[in-house]
């Protein structure tokens, strides 16, 4: 379950009440809708499909994937799919060992996607163990699919960009930076992160003058 609209709102207000750019910030854009995304195998199969190639494109893949082995989002397709048929579906060598760890993961049981741990970090560090599922995706996933509140993906170059507008630094900060800035953020950094997001989507026009 993502965050509702109720959980943004009441973070962001306590992070406006503590931080004077945060409430500039939400005076000049509002507040941002949810990010939901469905929990389980079909989002994370769906993230690894979509790595580097435009939503229209990874869409086009993703019919292809269910007109040749069947419902994708059950894992044993993809594990008895052949490599040829996945290759024609669209999926690279590389996705197509990326999707294979995923299924394998999910089938084993060693990833249980509706029992990660509670501790955010000890889910991410499961989440990884699949190929193809960097950090980043992981804290996406957990963020918009479980609705984790204080879930914050400083490698995003977009959150790095709208910290920096939003604090008005000369320059973009590092990922080590905000991820040092964001303790005091804590525990609303996964409002914060959509907001960002929300935030960039405006345009420069959004960053303090």
């Amino acid at each position: 379950m993502a965050l509702t609209a109720e959980q943004i709102r009441a973070g962001m207000d306590a992070l406006a009440a503590a931080e004077p750019a945060f409430a500039r910030g939400l005076a000049r854009v509002g507040y941002p809708d949810p990010r939901v995304r469905e929990r389980g195998y079909a989002t994370l199969l769906r993230t690894i499909v979509g790595q580097q190639v435009s939503v229209h494109s990874a869409n086009a893949v993703w019919r292809k994937l269910e007109a040749l082995v069947g419902d994708p989002r059950d894992p044993a397709a993809i594990r008895d799919a052949s490599d040829e048929t996945l290759r024609a579906a669209g999926l690279s060598r590389q996705k197509t060992g990326y999707a294979r760890s995923l299924a394998d993961e999910v089938l084993s049981g060693r990833l249980a996607l509706d029992a990660l741990p509670e501790d955010d970090e000890e889910a991410i560090a499961q989440l990884v163990r699949v190929k193809g599922i960097g950090r980043w995706s992981a804290e996406v996933y957990l963020l918009f699919a479980e609705g984790r509140p204080d879930i914050w993906p400083a490698g995003d170059l977009a959150v790095q960009i709208e910290v920096g507008r939003l604090l008005g630094h000369d320059t973009r900060p590092s990922e080590k930076q905000i991820r040092a800035l964001a303790e005091a953020w804590r525990p609303h950094r996964g409002a914060l992160a959509i907001f960002t997001w929300h935030h960039y989507g405006a345009g420069p026009d959004a960053a303090p003058v």
